[in-house]
């Protein structure tokens, strides 16, 4: 879900008008959830525990309506496991939408209710399937008959072009204001039919493919929509308004056959050439995240839009419901195809495995087909992160609507923190590779961020706890400051941070890449290993540096600059150039091409650690007073010793040069 006004706060609306897009009364979820209102559970733990005694397999939703007011009516059916011995089965639905008669297994029961919370005899055997049949109607409520919601069901007209519409809007808790239903990510329903009987000068839009279109003769038309994969609560929607349909097909490597994007357009006669070219955009980033991602997960239905009057978009599972159509949008709800609807997060606290991915697909879209566009796009993602001090990308609160949906913390950090694992891992097969895997991996169900933590490590080999300790599940960024001097054609490098949420997240150990120019020659980028708050590096023969021009130039991090400075009084960096002057232990032969020896006069062991060049350990093991080491696999430079004896705690450096 997105909403592209990112000025906006969210305790209101805004009220300005968009040439092309639509008046932000009509919010999208993101838009209107107060971060000041904490929605409460709308059932107990010991109902929540009730309901996870059966498993969905199917829902079918049977249901009349119009594009003129949300009123709903019809019949739903919850196609069930029992995963215990269950005597009756909890569902919930507003407290005010009208009950006329519950069937369990098409046998009239008597019910329970209480609040939101509907009980039906089923009687099943664990293992048992059951079906519970639910007549049903009412007006969903409005935010101003449900605080807390308010959502599920809108019935609105567009101020950009008159056309009145009633769509569904149920993330995150919203689905049981206008159906009855399972309120749990968890519980994915194997499949979904949505029939809907509409004017007939209206359409009907839904999840899947349209397997039938009738005419019942009375001014009413049915709309049947089949989707034959596994989709959670909140992705199942509908919207009906007068449309006119809008078809093209898009061709990723690999598809069995082309894939249909099916867009039900306002018939304004002018609504779709406005947007058509931007529609057809579609096709270029479904074949782009295709590559990327993995095949569309549901190539074999389709994708599509439904026009409704919100400021932004809503995902909803191969038909998203979209107020206008413009490249950064529709690449976000398209990337939510992938992440957050083939694999969704296993909790609403890890909500960054929806928003996050689909954040960053827009600048993967910007990188991919739009260059030029890239680096400003990020750059403005990392002004709004930074634009206050502290907040982590995991929700803590994973009850508050406001929190959930941050256009700071969840998409926008959300997406920058993306962008540092892929400099992190500096290899975009693998980083790619690690994406696509965990989508097979976690396809039809549900994940969370340390699962893509996982899938990275996986394919990298790296270890990423530092990492998300400190940007997912940490607070704040870093401020960079450095100190440099050119002595001859060496460097001597400094660099200090701090973290702008210091008592949280004192320290962040990701590399850094520093650009730095020299005389007569091109500028030059290097990648340094940060392990401290202070830093120190040196580089030898690396010819006459007359500037640093800059740190993270290529803008992989969320961070500030402090000062960067030239420091003519700066001649030693600390624990690197001071050599050792003890002459009872010495490495010989130095420059060496094959092998090293230790000769020492100390007792027991030594700890000796190589460091690079640029300040990263290479390996570390423990050696004796005679000891010989095999440096063949190094690659030719600088490298630093460090050799502490056990004993007595002496600690000994020494440059070494391998040819």
């Amino acid at each position: 879900m997105k909403n592209t006004l990112t000025f906006i706060l969210f305790i209101t609306c805004s009220t300005f008008l968009f040439a092309q897009k639509e008046n932000a009364t009509h919010c999208s979820k993101r838009d209107h959830a107060s971060p000041f209102l904490q929605k409460s559970a709308t059932l107990t733990i010991a109902q929540i525990s009730e309901t996870e005694k059966y498993n969905i397999h199917f829902y079918s939703l049977d249901l009349s309506m119009n594009n003129l007011v949300t009123t709903v009516a019809g019949t739903v059916e919850i196609h069930a496991k029992a995963t215990v011995f269950l005597d009756s089965a909890l569902f919930e639905l507003f407290s005010t939408m009208a009950i006329s008669q519950v069937r369990v297994n098409g046998n009239p029961v008597t019910y329970s209710r209480i609040g939101t919370a509907v009980k039906a005899p089923v009687n099943a055997s664990t293992g048992q399937n059951f079906i519970i049949s639910i007549d049903y109607n009412g007006t969903p409520p409005t935010a101003a008959t449900n605080p807390l919601g308010g959502s599920g069901m809108t019935n609105a007209t567009s101020p950009s072009w008159g056309n009145r519409v009633t769509w569904s809007l149920s993330e995150p808790f919203s689905a049981y204001e206008w159906w009855p239903c399972k309120q749990s990510l968890s519980d994915k329903a194997d499949s979904v039919a949505v029939k809907v009987t509409v004017p007939n000068n209206c359409k009907a839009g839904s999840n899947g493919l349209l397997e039938n279109t009738v005419d019942l003769g009375n001014g009413t038309t049915r709309y049947e929509w089949k989707h034959r994969h596994s989709i959670d609560y909140y992705l199942i929607s509908v919207a009906v308004a007068k449309y006119v349909e809008y078809t093209i097909y898009a061709n990723p490597v690999g598809a069995s056959a082309p894939i249909m994007i099916q867009n039900y357009i306002y018939d304004n006669p002018a609504t779709l050439p406005n947007f058509q070219t931007e529609i057809d955009e579609t096709v270029d980033f479904l074949e782009l995240f295709s590559d990327l991602y993995g095949m569309y997960p549901f190539e074999d239905e389709k994708y599509g839009h439904c026009m409704a009057p919100i400021s932004g978009g809503m995902e909803h599972q191969t038909m998203t419901s979209q107020g206008f159509f413009e490249k950064g949008l529709t690449a976000h709800e398209l990337g939510h195809q992938w992440w957050g609807n083939n694999v969704t997060c296993g909790s609403w606290a890890d909500i960054w495995v929806n928003e996050g991915f689909a954040s960053y697909s827009e600048y993967l879209m910007l990188e991919n087909l739009y260059p030029a566009e890239k680096n400003q796009h990020m750059l403005d993602v990392h002004t709004n992160v930074m634009s206050q001090p502290a907040g982590s990308v995991y929700v803590l609160d994973s009850l508050n609507e406001g929190r959930i949906f941050s256009g700071r913390l969840t998409y926008d950090k959300g997406a920058s923190i993306i962008h540092t694992m892929r400099f992190i891992l500096n290899n975009d097969v693998n980083f790619f590779q690690a994406l696509k895997n965990y989508q097979i991996q976690y396809a039809d169900s549900v994940a969370k961020g340390i699962h893509v933590k996982a899938a990275l490590e996986a394919q990298s080999g790296l270890d990423l706890t530092d990492l998300f300790d400190e940007w997912y599940f940490g607070q704040g960024y870093p401020t960079y400051s450095a100190r440099w001097n050119s002595v001859g054609t060496n460097l001597l490098l400094e660099i200090t941070h701090t973290g702008s949420a210091a008592s949280i997240t004192p320290l962040f150990t990701n590399p850094l890449e520093v650009k730095f120019s020299r005389a007569g020659m091109s500028d030059t980028v290097i990648r340094l290993d940060i392990n401290a708050n202070l830093k120190q590096f040196y580089f030898e023969n690396i010819g006459d540096v007359s500037a640093l021009i800059s740190l993270d130039p290529n803008n992989w991090i969320v961070n500030k600059v402090g000062a960067i400075v030239e420091d003519v009084n700066f001649i030693s960096v600390s624990g690197i150039l001071d050599e050792a002057q003890n002459n009872a232990i010495q490495l010989f032969p130095n420059p060496s091409t094959g092998s090293i020896s230790i000769v020492g006069n100390f007792t027991g062991n030594a700890e000796l650690t190589l460091i690079s060049s640029q300040g990263s350990k290479v390996f570390s093991e423990m050696v004796n007073a005679h000891a010989v080491l095999d440096i063949s696999a190094l690659k030719s430079g600088i490298y630093f010793v460090e050799l502490k004896v056990r004993e007595s705690g002496e600690m000994n450096r020494f440059k070494l040069l391998v040819k």
